[in-house]
């Protein structure tokens, strides 16, 4: 049944603190306001300039259909002001009214409405990526509710490490940014009640650090549930003692209930470089929020014996090359890197990508430059690794083991695309579009890595010969996100829509291919399109959220405001103007080391 107001609150319309509690209506009040103002100071300035002024009046017809209206109107210099100046006003309300209308989600608020220049086929195709959350989510709750991952052929839910619930911590700002209230919420119950660290578990530090440090700091900074923070706390102290080395270079695998440290055997020992030095943001954030230094430095309060993570990067500058490469494996003792492979690929990727990213974080202050110029010595080494295919000029990074160069690029690496351009605008204009034409070529080349294939996705890497381009290697899929992401990047900083092209034709691929009765899954093979049984927690993290923000605003998750760790987390950006002492020097330490291993590998499943 219609609801009937009552006459007495038709007043509440005139009284004034009705609108300073609905500052939108307000605002629109005052543009309407505005408008009149100008509209009546035009008419009553045309009558007073008629009366002391010659007025001429033109009027004509063509053909009956049109008419042509012209005034000739000397106006004085006070009335023109006072109109320019009600124009001006009038503007500001509106862009007023519009930042109103913005969507919330960046500061923490619940999602709101869109932009008012939102483009009707990016609100249809977010929808899209939206409803790709909500099958997938809703197939991880149903069937793997609390678990690590879920195995959507099978229906069923598995631990990958060790019970941390990391599909759900990964999707935690997923849920946030798309305004998935409800599920952000059992999720965040499950969180509060169920999620238990004192696991005997040999977790990866890194993953750990990635997927649930970040996870649960980025909920938090989205939210302000301090529950997150807390459990974020909590997960940081468990990994901490695997810096507790003679170098500070941390062991990569740790106990969480008993905190004993190792490396993976096939190692040989030795600590990888991605793994090493890639915990920064998320542990100096930690630091930040909390208000506690052990996350990120050495302090006279703490052991001696002990590094933390931000020291990692000072040791490692100690001796760092000439050319910014290091090669994959660091000694924990020495505090070394070994004669063994550089790589933008797997398990040297995001050491590169934290040097940027810890400079922006810090929101490039002089505590920070140290990371920014390591990170731009880097990129002259990256240079001396681009070369370009036959017969159709695919840009690619290829790998390198001493003086060998082996023409072979991860899709992993397609993270450096975005990476590149995001650091592109803090070098001089020359190398600045330099840096920018590399990105949008590499970019063009992790394109093609998926429209190379029948269906139409990537696979794990490629390898370039003369004369023929390039060619599928390991040819399995596992839904990764890099290319995407840089995709991501690249739209919003140049604007270019070919980009948002680019992604959709992705989307609709892993929409064809990979969605299946109970959420999303990889696949075995690229050329034949065989699945295989697992929804990697990254999907979810990465791979939608980068698909709905290259459909969004610019201003949802700005990145003026936000930093993503390597598993697209975003991170609020806090000014540092702490003082950091900076080392230099060369010191060339060789060891041959045959084995490779995939970041953020991913498991590959049969059922």
């Amino acid at each position: 049944m219609a609801r009937i107001r009552s006459a007495s609150n038709r007043w509440r319309y005139i009284n004034p603190a009705y609108y300073l509690k609905r500052p939108k209506r307000l605002a629109l009040l005052f543009i309407l306001f505005v408008s009149a103002s100008l509209f009546f100071w035009d008419r009553h300035t045309l009558v007073a300039e008629h009366e002391v002024k010659n007025i001429q009046l033109v009027y004509g017809t063509d053909d009956g259909f049109s008419h042509g209206l012209y005034l000739c109107c000397d106006f004085d210099n006070y009335a023109s002001e006072e109109v320019s100046k009600l124009n001006e006003e009038l503007i500001r309300l509106q862009n007023t009214l519009e930042e109103l209308n913005i969507n919330k989600g960046v500061s923490g608020g619940k999602m709101g409405k869109k932009d008012v220049i939102d483009d009707p086929i990016n609100i249809q195709r977010r929808e899209k990526v939206k409803d790709a959350m909500i099958h997938a989510w809703s197939s991880y709750e149903k069937y793997a509710w609390g678990n690590d991952e879920l195995q959507p052929q099978t229906k069923n839910g598995v631990d990958s490490f060790g019970g941390l619930g990391a599909t759900l911590i990964d999707s935690l700002d997923t849920l946030y940014i798309m305004g998935l209230d409800e599920q952000f919420q059992r999720a965040r119950e499950w969180v509060a009640s169920s999620l238990d660290f004192n696991k005997n578990y040999d977790a990866s530090v890194f993953e750990t650090t990635i997927r649930v440090v970040g996870g649960l700091l980025s909920a938090y900074d989205l939210s302000g549930d301090k529950v997150f923070l807390e459990k974020a706390k909590d997960i940081a102290d468990r990994l901490l003692p695997a810096w507790d080395t003679p170098s500070g270079i941390p062991r990569n695998i740790i106990n969480l209930a008993h905190g004993n440290a190792h490396n993976p055997s096939w190692t040989g020992g030795e600590s990888i470089l991605a793994d090493s030095a890639t915990e920064q943001l998320e542990f100096i954030a930690l630091s930040q929020r909390t208000g506690d230094p052990k996350y990120q430095q050495k302090g006279p309060e703490i052991d001696t014996s002990m590094f933390q993570v931000e020291n990692v990067i000072l040791q490692l500058n100690k001796t760092f090359p000439a050319d910014g490469l290091l090669g994959i494996y660091l000694d924990p003792n020495r505090g070394t890197t070994s004669y063994s492979t550089i790589t933008f690929g797997a398990m040297g990727d995001s050491f590169y990508e934290y040097l940027l990213k810890a400079w922006i974080q810090g929101n490039k202050t002089a505590a920070v430059q140290h990371y920014r110029e390591m990170w731009e010595t880097s990129m002259k080494g990256l240079q001396s690794l681009v070369r370009r295919s036959t017969p159709s000029s695919f840009t690619y990074i290829c790998e390198k083991t001493g003086d060998a160069i082996k023409d072979k690029m991860d899709e992993l690496a397609c993270f450096a695309p975005g990476m590149i351009a995001l650091g592109a605008s803090g070098s001089g204009p020359d190398d600045s579009q330099k840096l920018l034409s590399l990105a949008e070529e590499l970019a063009w080349t992790c394109y093609n890595f998926y429209q190379s294939t029948p269906t139409k996705l990537a696979g794990e890497n490629y390898f370039f010969h003369p004369g023929q381009d390039m060619s599928v290697g390991t040819s399995w899929n596992i839904l990764r996100p890099e290319t995407v992401e840089s995709l991501f990047y690249l739209w919003r900083l140049t604007g270019n829509k070919t980009y948002q092209e680019w992604g959709w034709n992705i989307f609709e691929a892993f929409e064809k291919n990979s969605r299946v009765e109970a959420g999303y899954v990889g696949l075995k093979d690229v050329n034949s399109g065989v699945k295989d049984n697992m929804m990697q927690s990254f999907f979810l993290a990465e791979t939608l959220k980068y698909f709905y923000l290259l459909y969004s605003p610019s201003s949802v998750i700005s990145l003026d405001e936000w930093v993503f760790n390597t598993e697209a987390h975003p991170l609020k950006i806090v000014t540092r103007h702490d003082q950091v002492q900076n080392y230099g020097g060369l010191d060339k330490q060789n060891k041959p080391v045959d084995r490779s291993r995939g970041r953020k590998e991913g498991r590959f499943v049969d059922y």
